[in-house]
């Protein structure tokens, strides 16, 4: 793996789906995966996928006896295929030919997929196939494809074929596929004219049309060819036919353009018609490539980390922010979608917005808050959807849904499958209510971030308020203890929705939760002295706040209850936490390794994990890593819990022991709470966290999509954990621990309307700001507070 590189020198076809998942390409607007342009889906080996940013659709299926509906992540027609063959022959295929040389690489600098291979078919015939491949960032509907032939040591006639499939259905996820899978009908497919050929589709229940016009051209000695081709028109299906002498020695050049819009689309008349006309004013592959390559390089300008001290750690780096913001970039703005937790990158989670903002979020914050403005107006959007909900389970407010898709709302399964055990199995993580308190705590963020009032007074306000008013109405004062309760939710472990036993759903008293809803409130009732007075006033009125709402609101700050286990300072991850039984993780590590599922481990043997004292992922945990130990201790305090600065690391110790990691995102938490106590430790979970998709430690979830989450919290870790990065009372404190492993950084921060940049080393921390806006900010490195202007370069001598 180089700096800017990830590159495979071997053809191993059972990684192949793995690799399609990492080498996907993307914009923002859509993302095709890494699949070779001659594949087909085949299962285990091949899924050739293009997805649309928010382009779902729902469909009804059977399972186990009941009618349940799923919107899904809709895979559009594929309009990566070309292929050759000599006349009369079978199409090229990797499977099909003797693998002579092979190299795949991943360009992230440039944001090009190219592939090298040397075969021998079962002639003898050998050839070198070079192909590269762009998903450009400088024109969102635009996609492109190189395909390069060079005989070895034959001559002779070849057909080369390109075509735009919309036969294509949703089966890149096992566990998915006994379930309604055909979203698209055609609606037209032909040629537009000459050189190019169309096709539309449509979703069958959201309605939303796609039209992909493609241009192919081949060249001889650099020249067109003038060969024209012949058209194929089926059902779903439009091929152009290419027949051609090939010369020994001489390279046989394809260019494929392909434009994609929607009925979705801005600044669009008709899809079909915007993209034929715009089809003529493509320039060929180079052209394309090379304002594809200033656009990236505009973004790597902004967005890179430079650890060049750690060349390990760099290129994955760097494969995380390409990433991230090939999921998320400038095209996302307008377009009303989330942030998916697998990313447009596969099918897993059907394409679903959870929580992992929390973990996105702080990179594109500090980079291009503009994106994350857009992200947090999606959830606006859906107030009123969160209202709803609210209002049907018994509450005020706003109650926003654990899986997110179109429309805001619930789409979290009511079933899901056990692979291990092949039983469908009720699933009642939709209580996961502490994702309305993420939306919350991202607003707050971005705002801190920014500075940006016009957005807290008109949007982000009236979302906190809303979500404070639901945190106020779910909890219930338990008269014998005189505090409130949250009863009947899922926290962040997902491993315990019930008691053992119990005919209920759901856990009492969350600790993330309570302690959550808290900082929420204690948010809201602040956004008096923040936003103005007048704004202020038409909140509550339009949200129907009243006085007595609000000395609720003050009395629920003051009086959470907080579950600690009995005599200790260890928060109990929920009521009755206490009472469960040890794990016997010696055995089940020995086993299965540290990252299991024990769920389904578990219930394929006939047993709960419910019993046990055993998290999937971080759940106490996620309050040190969210929160500061001053803002912590600080709401500790005003709830009337004697919790002290030390209790923190008996805490993390506690459930370190108790936790299997089954979720990518573990890692990062972990990583992130021994940042400053263990910083060897923290080091090891870094790693793991930052090798998670690359190697694919959890077993065979990458290739159904990365986890963007996991990869973005890797790129926090680097930017605030060891930088020692916080926003608090108006102050940008700096306080850097670099990791010994990691003893260089340098980077670039959008803060308050400034950029500005870092260069650490373990003993200075320079900080240069840029020349622009006027305005000073106040960064404390240190514990002391410094005072910038534009142009201001300061260096700090941090040696420890």
């Amino acid at each position: 793996m180089a700096d800017w590189s990830i590159i495979y020198d071997q053809w191993v076809p059972k990684e192949q789906t793995l690799r399609e998942a990492i080498c996907t390409l993307g914009n923002g607007y859509i993302a095709t995966r890494g699949a070779f342009e001659e594949a087909k889906a085949e299962p285990d080996l091949n899924y050739p996928g293009t997805y649309l940013a928010g382009g779902y659709n729902r469909l009804t299926s059977e399972v186990a006896g009941k009618q349940i509906e799923n919107e899904d992540l809709v895979n559009w027609p594929n309009w990566l295929p070309v292929s050759f063959r000599h006349p009369g022959e079978e199409w090229f295929h990797m499977s099909s030919v003797e693998v002579l040389d092979f190299k795949q690489e991943l360009d992230l600098k440039h944001g090009v997929l190219l592939r090298h291979v040397h075969f021998r078919d079962s002639r003898g015939h050998e050839s070198k196939l070079n192909t590269r491949r762009i998903v450009s960032m400088a024109h969102p509907h635009s996609a492109a494809l190189e395909w390069q032939l060079t005989p070895l040591n034959w001559s002779g006639e070849v057909e080369i074929r390109s075509a735009l499939d919309g036969r294509v259905i949703n089966s890149g996820v096992a566990r998915y596929r006994t379930l309604a899978s055909k979203h698209l009908e055609t609606l037209e497919q032909g040629q537009h004219d000459e050189e190019n050929m169309f096709l539309v589709v449509q979703t069958v229940q959201s309605k939303t049309r796609m039209a992909q016009v493609a241009r192919t051209q081949v060249y001889l000695n650099d020249q067109v060819s003038g060969v024209l081709p012949q058209t194929k028109i089926e059902e779903g299906y439009v091929e152009h036919l290419f027949r051609l002498q090939a010369t020994k020695g001489q390279p046989l050049r394809l260019e494929k353009s392909v434009l994609i819009y929607t009925s979705r689309d801005w600044a669009t008349s008709e899809p079909l018609q915007d993209a034929c006309v715009n089809i003529k004013r493509q320039g060929t592959f180079e052209a394309l490539l090379e304002e594809h390559k200033r656009a990236w390089q505009r973004l790597w300008n902004r967005c890179d980390l430079d650890t060049a001290c750690n060349a390990k750690v760099q290129g994955v780096l760097r494969l995380h922010v390409f990433h991230l913001l090939q999921t998320v970039s400038g095209h996302t703005v307008d377009l009303d979608v989330g942030v998916p937790a697998r990313g447009w990158h596969g099918e897993a989670y059907r394409g679903h917005i959870f929580w992992d903002e929390l973990f996105i979020f702080p990179f594109l914050n500090l980079h291009l808050p503009a994106i994350t403005r857009e992200l947090l107006m999606y959830r606006y959007r859906r107030l009123n959807e969160a209202r709803s909900a609210a209002k049907e389970a018994g509450y005020k407010g706003a109650m926003f849904p654990w899986q997110s898709g179109s429309n805001g709302r619930e789409e979290s399964q009511v079933i899901h499958l056990n692979p291990q055990s092949g039983r469908w199995l009720p699933d009642n993580t939709f209580l996961q209510r502490h994702i309305s308190s993420a939306v919350a705590y991202n607003v707050w963020h971005y705002y801190q971030a920014t500075d940006d009032i016009d957005f807290l007074s008109y949007h982000g306000a009236e979302l906190m308020m809303d979500i404070a008013q639901f945190w106020s109405t779910i909890a219930t004062l338990n008269q014998e203890t005189g505090r409130y309760e949250i009863l009947h939710v899922v926290g962040p472990d997902e491993y315990h929705t019930e008691y053992p036993d119990s005919e209920e759903v759901g856990l009492h008293n969350n600790a993330y939760t309570n302690v959550l809803a808290v900082w929420v409130i204690q948010k809201a009732l602040q956004l008096k002295e923040v936003i103005d007075d007048s704004r202020y006033e038409e909140l509550l009125t339009k949200l129907h706040i009243t006085p007595d709402d609000l000395t609720r609101w003050e009395d629920i700050s003051k009086r959470m209850y907080v579950p600690f286990l009995e005599d200790t300072r260890i928060m109990a991850q929920f009521d009755g936490y206490d009472q469960l039984q040890e794990f016997d993780w010696d055995t089940y590590k020995a086993k299965h390794g540290e990252a299991m599922r024990l769920d389904r481990i578990l219930e394929s043997e006939g047993d709960n994990v419910n019993k046990y004292k055993a998290s999937k992922q971080a759940d106490v945990l996620m309050l040190f890593y969210l929160f500061s130990s001053e803002e912590l201790l600080s709401i500790f305090k005003q709830l009337d819990y004697d919790f002290k600065p030390e209790n923190i690391r008996v805490n993390i110790a506690y459930y370190e022991q108790r936790t299997s990691h089954g979720s990518t995102l573990s890692k990062i938490v972990h990583a992130w709470v021994l940042a400053r106590s263990d910083r060897k430790r923290s080091w090891v979970n870094f790693e793991m966290a930052l090798m998670s998709d690359l190697k694919d430690i959890q077993g065979g979830t990458t290739a159904e999509g990365i986890h963007l989450g996991a990869m973005a919290g890797t790129v926090d870790l680097v930017q605030r954990a060891y930088t020692g990065l916080e926003i608090r009372d108006d102050v940008l404190w700096l306080n850097p621990v670099l990791p010994e492993e990691m003893p260089c950084l340098n980077l670039q921060l959008r803060y308050r309307g400034h950029w500005l940049e870092l260069n650490i080393t373990c003993h200075k921390l320079i900080i240069t700001f840029d020349r622009g806006w006027s305005k000073e900010v106040k960064i404390g490195v240190c514990g002391e507070v410094h005072t910038f202007r534009t142009g201001d370069k300061k260096e700090f001598d941090i040696q420890r």
